[in-house]
């Protein structure tokens, strides 16, 4: 075992679930299996576009963020189905209980993927071993597909987990670099999207042995500090430890919508920043968070995107103030053309427990009389199952209610 678990290194699993969602979906209806399945949002309205697809579906060319009425041509054939996150919460969770089987070091990243480190686990068998015993596990007792990558830090195992699918298990060492990973294509590489990828492909670096080997004072130049680390990463360095804690440590909490159609109706952006304010409100409650900064986002018709954002002098977590200062903010900015899709986020969020407010008279007064308000609300709510006030009050409604698997308030669940 010795060979397999260094004295001074690391053994790092990254767990990849595949084609996650059209796996649960078919978990959950086995007829679904071995047929061509899209998950995707409504297909009348324009936002709707594939999720994820089942490789049965990419054989014929469906892609990820593809438009449905391009997906079916490709595929005439194609089964569409919504999103179903709840299930895809609860098959997450227990896939991640599966993980805490062999260790307690597990860093939830997204719903359908973690990292672990097992370096301490040589009691259980070889990497080999525990890689296949927990895609078996999760295979017999989910009915779903994973692969799995093995590296001596996060970022080969992320690498490694791609490089076989579905029900893949890939070592990757840093001796392998030359054979395994340096001839991809740059863009391939974990951590260097679109517009990254046509800079380095300007110098030439069209392969990750490129941005491997080029000349670091110059990728510096082109992109930053990023540039060195992303070099580093190329030649198999990653110091980053596997955090289990790294779940909670989240900087922003947002939401946003594309409208079903391009709007200059005041009225209607009032009733989506009001909605939208409403869900991010309910998760910093969830969270029990509050926020020193909000900022607004605007897509407009031509896909031209600007971003404004306000800090504070008070911390702030009801929907009322989000919604006061994102319209704020809407006021001063919009330029009057068509808008295509809003959001609104919260920055600078720190846990309500640990913030020290000092309360003038005034501000208590009030603080004081909401506090009052919502609880006599959460009385009835919790009495007649409904709140009762749901039609005249912004305090909650449907749209509080958790929607989008980007979300990452859950990923703890499964210590649960």
């Amino acid at each position: 075992m010795s060979k397999w678990y260094p004295k001074n290194g690391r053994v790092i699993f990254h767990v990849d679930m595949n084609s996650f969602y059209a796996s649960v979906e078919m978990a959950f209806d086995p007829t679904l299996k071995g047929k061509p399945l899209a998950i995707a949002g409504n297909p009348e309205e324009r936002k709707g576009i594939v999720v994820t697809s089942s490789y049965e579906a990419r054989k014929h060319g469906v892609k990820t963020t593809m438009p449905l009425w391009e997906a079916k041509k490709h595929c005439p054939e194609l089964i569409v189905m919504r999103p179903n996150f709840d299930r895809y919460r609860t098959a997450s969770r227990e896939m991640f209980k599966i993980l805490a089987d062999v260790t307690d070091v597990i860093q939830p990243v997204s719903i359908d993927e973690g990292y672990m480190d097992i370096t301490s686990c040589g009691h259980l068998g070889s990497p080999l071993d525990i890689a296949a015993n927990i895609q078996h596990r999760i295979a017999e007792e989910l009915d779903l597909p994973c692969s799995i990558g093995i590296a001596p830090n996060k970022f080969l195992a992320k690498m490694a987990s791609d490089m076989k699918k579905p029900m893949g298990i890939t070592v990757l060492r840093k001796r392998d670099l030359p054979e395994k990973l340096w001839p991809l294509p740059i863009e391939e590489m974990y951590g260097v999207g679109e517009k990254t990828a046509q800079k380095l492909r300007r110098y030439g670096i069209t392969t990750i042995e490129g941005l491997a080997k080029h000349d670091v004072l110059e990728l510096k130049r082109v992109l930053g500090v990023n540039g060195e680390r992303l070099q580093n990463r190329a030649n198999g360095i990653d110091n980053r430890p596997v955090d289990p804690d790294a779940v909670n440590e989240f900087k922003s909490i947002g939401s946003s919508t594309t409208l079903s159609e391009d709007t200059t109706d005041d009225l209607e952006v009032r009733q989506v920043l009001r909605k939208l304010s409403n869900k991010v409100a309910a998760r910093m409650e969830r969270k029990k968070v509050s926020a020193k900064n909000v900022q607004l986002m605007i897509r407009y018709h031509d896909w031209k995107t600007i971003t404004r954002s306000r800090q504070l002098s008070d911390y702030i977590a009801e929907a009322d103030d989000l919604f006061r200062t994102s319209l704020r903010l809407f006021d001063e900015h919009w330029n009057q053309e068509p808008i295509r899709l809003l959001g609104v986020t919260a920055h600078d969020l720190a846990e309500q427990k640990e913030i020290t407010q000092q309360l003038d008279l005034f501000s208590y007064q009030q603080y004081a009389e909401k506090e009052n308000l919502y609880k006599v609300i959460d009385d009835l709510s919790e009495r007649y199952g409904k709140n009762p006030f749901q039609i005249v009050s912004s305090y909650r409604d449907d749209s509080t209610r958790i929607s989008t698997s980007f979300q990452k308030d859950f990923l703890d669940d499964y210590k649960k």
